[in-house]
Parts: C-alpha cells; structure tokens; sequence
C-alpha cells in the first residue's frame, strides 16, 4: 500500500508542483492519475520511487518513509514504464527484459530463459527477442517496455503515459494487455494519464488533479460519473458522462431470435429467409456475425463486398453502454450479441436496452 501524507513539491523558484497531496493507493489495484498538464501527475508518480523527494509531507509504501530508503534499493523493487518505452537502443529485447533480475544477481541464463516467458505473457512474439528496439513498432516496443518492469516480479509497477505515443487501436490493444496482466497478477499500478477515457477504463480509482497539484477528487470511475465533485471535475470528466457511466452498470437484457444467412449463401436464398426485411445478419461458417446486408441489392452471392460493417459486437454480459451502443451503430437497429468464442447469441434493439436502463435507475 502506498500513502501520500500532505506531501508537496516546491521548486526553488516558488512554483509548486505537488500541494499536499494526501491519498491511499491501495494494494493490488490500479490508481490513476489523470488531469491536465502542469497538475503535478508525473511529479506526485515520481515521489513514489525517490526520483523526487517532498519539499513537506511524506510517501509511505507499507508503512515505510520512501525518503529515508536507499534509492538503488527501493527501485529495484518499483517496476517503471515511460513513454516510447525508454528501451536500451543497444540491447536485445531479451537482454532488454533481463537488465533488472541480471542487476540482482541472477544467472544470465535464467535471467534470459524468464525473459522470454514474460515476453510471451505481454503478447509479443519470441521469434522478436534478439531484435533491437528499432526494429519493433511502437506497440511492441511498449510491450517490451512493460516485460522489462515486470521481470523482477516487483509488487509496485508506475506506469508514466506509457501508451499515449501509439496510435488508437495498438492503445486499446495495449490497454486490455495490461487489464488481463493485472487480473493475473495483481500488482499495485500507479498509472498517469491525460486521458480521461483511459483513466476510466482502467482504473480502480481515479485521482483527478488540477493545475497546482491539487487533489480535485479521488473516487472508483462509476462514482466518478455519477457525482463529480465540482464544476472542474464535471468538465473534465466530459458532458457525456452519462452514457459513459453507462459503460459500468450491468442489466439482465433478454436477446431475440435474429434471421440470419451464410456468407457465399446465394443471394436467391438470403432474400426467401429475409421475408422483405430491409437488413439481413451474416454469418461465418463459425457462426460468428460478419455484417449485414440488405437483401434486394445482393447479385448472385452473399460476398464480403457486400456487407455493411458498420455495427459493433456486445460480449454476452456486457455493461449496458455496450449494448446501447451495438443497437444504435448497427443499420438495422438491432445490436448484436454474442458469446465468448464470438458466436451469435441474438440480437437487442435500443428500447429493450432503454427499458433496463430505467428499471435501474428506479431500483
């Protein structure tokens, strides 16, 4: 557990970065901080493994005054991860990851044979080990990035926008990579954004800051929608907050049969099981949906060219901002579901989802 107790940071020339900052980071989740620039985020990260020490108050991790812990020490047991990753340019990926358990006295061998498991648990490729870091891509190298603080399995990892340099896709992509590390190992992340959709995607807890370092309000990301604090807080967090507070309440939608046809069906067949409807699901050999298609405009066969993408896929259980959002997007109006391996459970339409959504709000 890490705490922050009245801790400042004051520059010799007056300006104050960190204005006594006072809050728990509680073992085993992820805190972020998020805010704008110049309200002290990577300042109040830093404090954390003595890159910067308090002008006044104090960092505690277990109890411990990081101020009065030797440096080389109490880093070694901190993983960081920066911004384009900070990699060796002269190191391998592999000599990359080992640099730390090589540091503590392990066997090159070891070192190297751990190393190249924790690249494939952060979803990287081995044949990539013995590239250097300009042969990578961003995402990768970030990847590396993130084995290397995780190879000698510290309890506490701080993360310094360690994704915004990729582009959207290889963030979110990098952004489930971390959940699904998190729920495996259950380390204590401090991450710092300027992101506040970032921020409430992962985020146990979010520290809003404003400029001069103070704490504007810390609160779990639902609470964070749902009562912003101030006027700051409720501009910074977003107007659509609630649709997006949306994304982390849940309710039993009950999904409907859907008429579907088989991509390369001819298009004789997909217009007999559509009965003149104006859009028709299509489906894999798998059974997993693909698009839709409008019936009266197919030639011979149901072909890829054909298919409207547009629509987004709801996961069986997902939050209702999901499902809202699979009905409004699809052409039909009617979202589609589907189980874990992708398959096709049904689909919803917006006022089946609408209909929860108030059952909720009156519960």
């Amino acid at each position: 557990m890490i705490v922050f107790d009245r801790a400042t940071v004051v520059y010799p020339d007056q300006t104050v970065a960190v204005d006594q900052l006072s809050l728990t980071v509680p073992a085993g989740q992820v805190t972020v901080f998020v805010g704008p620039s110049g309200c002290g985020k990577t300042t109040s990260l830093r404090m954390i493994n003595k890159m910067i020490v308090p002008t006044s108050g104090r960092v505690l991790i277990d109890g411990v005054d990081v101020a009065k812990q030797d440096a080389a020490s109490l880093r070694r047991g901190i993983g960081y991860v920066i911004q384009q990753a900070g990699l060796f340019p002269l190191r391998s990926v592999v000599d990359n990851v080992a640099t730390v358990p090589l540091l503590l006295g392990v066997g090159r061998r070891r070192a190297r044979a751990d190393s190249m498991a924790l690249l494939e648990r952060v979803g990287l490729d081995p044949s990539l080990a013995r590239r250097y870091p300009n042969q990578l891509s961003g995402g990768q190298q970030q990847r590396v990035g993130v084995a290397r603080a995780l190879a000698a399995d510290p309890p506490i990892l701080l993360m310094d926008e360690p994704f915004s340099a990729v582009d959207p896709i290889v963030r979110q992509q990098l952004q489930d990579d971390l959940l699904r590390l998190q729920a495996d190992l259950g380390k204590t992340i401090v991450f710092v954004t300027h992101d506040i959709d970032e921020a409430l995607r992962i985020g146990d807890q979010v520290a809003v800051m404003r400029t001069g370092g103070h704490l504007a309000q810390l609160a779990s990301p639902a609470d964070l929608l749902s009562d912003p604090a101030d006027e700051f807080v409720a501009e910074f967090v977003g107007r659509d907050r609630g649709y997006r507070a949306l994304g982390f309440v849940s309710g039993e939608v009950v999904t409907r049969p859907e008429t579907t046809i088989t991509l390369g069906s001819s298009g004789e067949a997909a217009r007999r099981v559509a009965h003149g409807a104006d859009w028709l699901l299509v489906l894999d050999a798998d059974r997993r949906p693909v698009g839709w298609v409008r019936p009266d405009r197919l030639g011979a066969k149901v072909n890829a060219s054909d298919l409207n993408r547009s629509g987004t896929l709801a996961h069986d259980g997902a939050p209702l901002r999901a499902l809202l959002d699979a009905a409004l997007s699809s052409p039909s109006g009617r979202g589609v579901v589907v189980d874990a391996a992708g398959a096709l459970l049904g689909t919803v339409n917006a006022g089946d989802v609408v209909a929860v959504i108030e059952r909720e709000r009156s519960a």
